[in-house]
């Protein structure tokens, strides 16, 4: 099949949103494979799990939110520093920005570049462009655990390994057993590993699995309410991660250029990924960095608008 451009690019259609209740105190913000949003409403302030893409967009679920409490949104966690997750976090006027040292460290190291980046990609996602301020920064950061007491509400934000990238956050609530993965799982969608750490990711998987989650939001897809589905959404991942790194390394072992073995994976992984929501427009970047990773380059390359083109041209080579 010849396309011209990356699948995100003529991703135009609007999406449907859901705004559903998990538990006593979580909610889910989701929409047909779009970055979803996790609420968590305490018993004295709201806690907002990704940030949306602009302030334009975070502005939807701000009124979903109002929908159900008046309380102040005091909380925004940065599941990871990818901009579709991000840079909408200025509209919820959060008393504290937090995520990993990690992410800090990603932002620092690339943010403007991730920024620019996606723009580029995702038209769509980002209409309201005029609307962001700038890179979003946190203002409070943690190595690898931190807990927050909304009143009477435990709220656990921990930095489980890399996976998806070096500083992904989940949040935990351990009362009632529902957990925010962030792009660590999805759920029908496909996986977006352009800046993760294949290797690791598994082990990563099950850091979430020991917690036995009863209720989970993935990083794109529908929230999951029962303990099966959950496991479900973690096996999915963890075999669309397997099978991509597994491609990749044989690919890398046998000399093959980049165009081979994006050719070689997508024979081995359409078949039982290819329907998978946003598929089309991941399995570029997944084959790049996969590809990378099986040559020994363990710290992700940076992503810019010109190394995105750059690519297409070598994988219609």
């Amino acid at each position: 099949m010849t396309v011209k451009g990356f699948a995100s690019q003529a991703d135009l259609a609007d999406k449907a949103v859901t705004f559903s209740r998990l538990s006593e105190h979580a909610y889910a913000y989701t929409a047909e494979g779009d970055p979803n949003t996790g609420v968590v409403v305490g018993d004295d302030a709201v806690l907002i799990v990704d940030a949306q893409a602009t302030p334009a967009m975070a502005e939807d679920v701000i009124r979903r939110v109002r929908a159900v409490t008046d309380k102040p949104i005091r909380y925004v966690v940065l599941s990871h520093y990818h901009a579709v997750r991000v840079l909408g976090a200025s509209a919820f006027r959060a008393q504290e920005v937090i995520a990993s040292q990690a992410t800090l460290e990603l932002i620092r190291e690339r943010g403007a570049q991730d920024m620019r980046s996606e723009i580029e990609r995702f038209p769509r996602l980002f209409r309201a462009v005029e609307s962001i301020p700038g890179l979003t920064w946190p203002t409070l950061t943690f190595a690898t655990e931190m807990t927050l007491w909304l009143g009477r509400l435990e709220v656990r934000i921990i930095h489980p390994g890399r996976g998806h990238t070096q500083g992904d956050t989940i949040v935990w609530l351990p009362g009632e057993r529902v957990l925010f993965a962030g792009d660590l799982v999805e759920s029908g969608a496909a996986v977006y590993a352009g800046d993760a750490h294949l290797a690791d990711w598994p082990r990563t998987l099950e850091h979430l699995r020991s917690l036995a989650p009863a209720r989970l939001v993935p990083g794109r897809g529908p929230a999951l309410a029962t303990p099966r589905e959950c496991e479900q959404a973690i096996a999915f991942t963890r075999g669309f991660v397997t099978a991509l790194y597994d491609a990749a390394r044989a690919g890398v072992a046998a000399g093959r250029s980049l165009a081979e073995v994006y050719r070689a994976t997508r024979a081995r992984m359409d078949p039982e990924f290819g329907r998978a929501v946003i598929y089309e427009h991941c399995i570029p970047f997944d084959v790049a960095r996969a590809y990378d990773e099986a040559s020994g380059i363990d710290h992700p390359r940076i992503w810019t608008a010109e190394r995105d083109r750059e690519l297409w041209a070598a994988l219609q080579s």
